[in-house]
């Protein structure tokens, strides 16, 4: 066998992997999708909605600008938009239950009140979030994105296989998840600690996280061993990380809504998201990841 046919025979073998790996998770996203829309169970959504965001993942990699595939990577991403709304509604109204559950057991009677009216408030905007999943996903899950993938699978594939290493791509995101690490550092660290720009470069350090998580994951395939212990890292990492992400958009989302809306009386109010906010304070505290020691005043 001359070298070059030892060339094609390797470029073929990793072509197949990425294929291999690929349409598994097309599959999954196609059939979670398919039974979401049946009754909006939960997991399905969850389900669809992670197999989108690997897929998402293995094509930035072979694509990062998003060019040779970008019209399968647009419907993959509004795809993942609109499962996105309805998951974190469900996690959302879900955790409130659990807050409803222990408010009424300890005989916080105002308390359970007011989160009953945020999960009712939660669940009408799910309602909207799941017309919305329901009239666009079987358009972005259905006969025409078989034509996109399939396309991709017998032309762009190969090609984009070929110029592509994980294990340089890995490399990248740990610099960057660094960078934006040290970027929380600096925010917590000084008079910005509690301001919307530290919460949000905190959430893009999560995002960044799952993001090397994710990778570790749906490209293992191609990564070598240094990496193989990448998911579980980040995968602790985003846990903490969304902890405290999980608590401020708790009480991001009571803001929102308002007292008045809620019809909430003001020493249950102030009681409540006081709190929530000592609950934030106390996860930053205790997280690993972005060292935060100065006493905080307010969020």
């Amino acid at each position: 066998m001359t070298v070059e046919q030892l060339a094609k025979d390797r470029q073929l073998s990793k072509t197949r992997q990425w294929e291999q790996a690929m349409h598994k998770l097309y599959i999954n996203f196609r059939d979670y999708s398919k039974d979401a829309l049946k009754n909006f169970d939960d997991e399905d959504i969850h389900q669809a909605r992670v197999n989108s965001r690997k897929l998402l993942t293995l094509l930035s990699i072979l694509d990062p600008d998003h060019s040779a595939a970008a019209e399968l990577y647009n419907v993959f991403k509004q795809a993942q938009k609109r499962l996105g709304k309805v998951r974190d509604a469900d996690v959302l109204i879900e955790s409130f239950k659990e807050r409803r559950k222990s408010a009424k057991e300890a005989g916080e009677a105002k308390t359970a009140e007011l989160l009953k009216a945020v999960i009712k408030h939660q669940k009408d905007k799910r309602k909207e979030y799941r017309k919305k999943l329901e009239a666009e996903l079987p358009k972005l899950a259905g006969k025409e994105l078989d034509g996109l993938w399939e396309a991709f699978r017998s032309s762009t594939l190969e090609p984009l296989a070929a110029k592509r290493d994980v294990n340089v791509v890995m490399r990248e995101l740990e610099v960057a998840f660094e960078q934006k690490k040290k970027t929380c550092k600096t925010l917590f660290k000084g008079a910005e600690a509690e301001s919307k720009e530290a919460f949000d470069a905190l959430h893009e350090l999560r995002i960044a996280a799952k993001e090397l998580r994710y990778t570790a994951n749906a490209a293992a395939f191609a990564l070598s061993q240094k990496f193989h212990a990448h998911e579980e890292i980040y995968r602790q990492i985003q846990e903490q990380l969304g902890e405290i992400n999980d608590k401020h958009v708790w009480l991001e989302t009571l803001n929102s809504i308002g007292r008045d809306e809620l019809g909430v009386g003001k020493k249950t109010w102030n009681e409540f998201t006081d709190a929530l906010r000592t609950e934030v304070l106390e996860a930053l505290h205790h997280n690993e990841v972005v060292p935060f020691t100065e006493k905080a005043k307010s969020l």
